[in-house]
């Protein structure tokens, strides 16, 4: 199995940093965003290689990506052997990559890796969410194979008042995760049969407060109808028009998560809020972190 990593926008929120610096490349802690990303793809035994779709502006991931044997030597002589062997994991992953040369929406871009997948399932990693436990994927692939290999994804309850601003499923709660018997209807490990998607409902029309997250395992109908998906909102091709088409023809699932999975690195704000959170709980780096925080007072939100 392959998994997809779309990785081809502009990083428009992020200018003027992005104008040399791909998005993805922005690190979190010591590591880009998207080799946490890669990692957590590559993390389930199923998957044998992951494919980062990109547009040809950003060699910076194709270089990344890519062995550096003269680096690792050269750290190795200074003895830094660890630095070494980080860049050496990086450079000897089995990460290959498609292009994207429009930007056309998410659903052109997983089109464009068709070839890859050859007619078989496929896992959809959001570039820019970062799950350090690495467990979604395989908490889908739990549920697909209890439900013969249906396509599921991943979703997270939120605030009634907020689901115009998400992807929401309509369908019915019809089990748990195992070990997560009693949990509720949209608390983790809750599973649902999609019904519907609708996409940025009012909080009055909204079927459910479960939202899309950006972890998918799909199956090869979904990439067929890719091919001939008509543009949607925003006139791009959305990925979520052709899972709502497949609905006709077989069957797709939910599993819930807790929402504090993850982290959001799409926004300024959020990669920021990212690199505090992950850094104070880090053991590599906590104590410095909150040295330094201390040496300049605490912390304290002002009104």
């Amino acid at each position: 199995m392959k998994a997809i990593i779309p990785a081809a926008g502009l990083g428009t929120r992020f200018l003027p940093a992005t104008k040399c610096t791909p998005k993805e490349m922005l690190p979190v802690l010591d590591k880009p965003v998207i080799q946490y990303v890669v990692e957590e793809a590559l993390d389930p035994e199923e998957v044998d290689g992951a494919i980062i779709v990109t547009s040809p502006g950003k060699p910076e991931l194709l270089s990344y990506f890519q062995p550096d044997r003269s680096l690792e030597a050269l750290l190795r002589e200074r003895g830094k052997a660890g630095y070494a062997d980080a860049i050496a994991h990086a450079g000897n992953m089995p990460v290959d990559f498609r292009y994207q040369y429009e930007p056309r929406g998410l659903g052109h871009a997983i089109r464009s890796a068709a070839d890859a997948c050859a007619g078989e399932p496929f896992l959809v990693l959001l570039g820019d969410y970062v799950v350090p436990a690495k467990d979604i994927c395989d908490k889908m692939l739990e549920v697909s194979r209890a439900h013969g290999g249906a396509s599921v994804i991943a979703v997270a309850p939120c605030a009634p008042d907020q689901v115009d601003r998400y992807g929401v499923i309509a369908g019915d709660f019809v089990g748990t995760l195992e070990g997560c018997e009693g949990a509720g209807e949209t608390e983790p490990g809750a599973v649902w049969r999609i019904g519907g998607l609708v996409e940025k409902p009012s909080p009055e029309a909204a079927p459910s407060n479960l939202y899309i997250v950006g972890r998918y395992l799909l199956s090869p109908l979904v990439m067929e109808l890719l091919a001939n998906q008509q543009p949607g909102k925003g006139n791009e091709i959305q990925l979520t028009d052709a899972m709502a088409r497949s609905l006709d023809r077989e069957a797709m699932y939910a599993v819930v998560i807790d929402p504090l999975s993850g982290y959001d690195t799409g926004t300024p704000s959020g990669w920021i809020a990212t690199n505090a959170l992950m850094a104070a709980s880090d053991p590599r780096f906590a104590d410095e972190f909150w040295a330094a925080i201390d040496e300049r007072g605490g912390l304290e939100r002002e009104e």
